[in-house]
């Protein structure tokens, strides 16, 4: 568990807290996966004096209309706004406190890194690769990519200094969509550390669908090179 202090955003949000434990009515809290709504809410209740309710946004109206009766100054975590018309008009009356994502303060993944890894018993420097942005899943992603890392030696790539950089050596459209279809593949691979279920769902496409850009462009994580030269039009403009 991450120290209140050390979350994405703490530092701006600190001060409000008197205020939002003073409330007296229910507390929204809400952020995305990983930004430490369950850690945030469960101490704000046990500040508040009433109770907990996690993944809130998942039950319908009238079940929120009915836990926020038995607990007037409950605390209610969720990954959705209040303002989502789904919740119901029983969610708005709700005080809404959100919590951000790391790429909204990456001054806090080094930190929250540091942190993950002290709680393991890890006392060794760690490899600046791994406080590398983007970050998805915010700190589940990072103790992710710390367990990874210390498991099987795979830091995530690198971002490319100066974005995104195509080497497209013709003005040819098939080329340089293969050159495209390439450049993403390795990276959904590298970014997930060769899991390939997770690379599917990084880039949208099936299992299927993954297994035949593999064998297209090769995979850089587990060193395989490509077993198929692709489409007959790309050979026009090679050589």
């Amino acid at each position: 568990m991450i120290p209140m202090d050390l979350l994405p955003g703490a530092a701006r949000w600190r001060g409000s807290l008197a205020a939002v434990l003073d409330h007296p009515g229910p507390v929204w809290v809400y952020g995305a996966g990983g930004t430490g709504v369950s850690t945030v809410g469960a101490w704000m209740a046990v500040q508040r004096n009433d109770g907990f309710l996690d993944d809130a946004d998942r039950l319908d109206a009238p079940a929120l209309v009915a836990w926020i009766a038995g607990h007037p100054r409950g605390v209610l975590g969720a990954h959705a706004g209040p303002e989502t018309p789904a919740l119901g008009e029983p969610v708005s009356r709700c005080l809404a406190f959100r919590l951000q994502a790391l790429e909204e303060d990456p001054g806090q993944v080094g930190p929250c890194l540091a942190a993950l890894a002290d709680q393991d018993g890890w006392r060794e420097p760690l490899p600046g690769a791994l406080a590398a942005l983007p970050c998805p899943g915010n700190l589940r992603g990072l103790r992710n990519r710390l367990v990874r890392w210390r498991l099987l030696g795979q830091a995530p790539e690198p971002p490319a200094p100066g974005g995104l950089d195509l080497p497209l050596e013709t003005e040819d459209l098939a080329a340089n969509l293969h050159v495209l279809e390439r450049l993403l593949l390795h990276r959904a691979l590298r970014r997930s550390y060769g899991n390939r279920v997770e690379a599917a769902g990084r880039l949208g496409v099936s299992r299927r669908q993954l297994y035949l850009l593999i064998a297209r462009h090769g995979d850089p994580v587990r060193g395989e090179p490509p077993s198929n030269a692709g489409p007959k039009r790309l050979h026009r403009h090679r050589g």
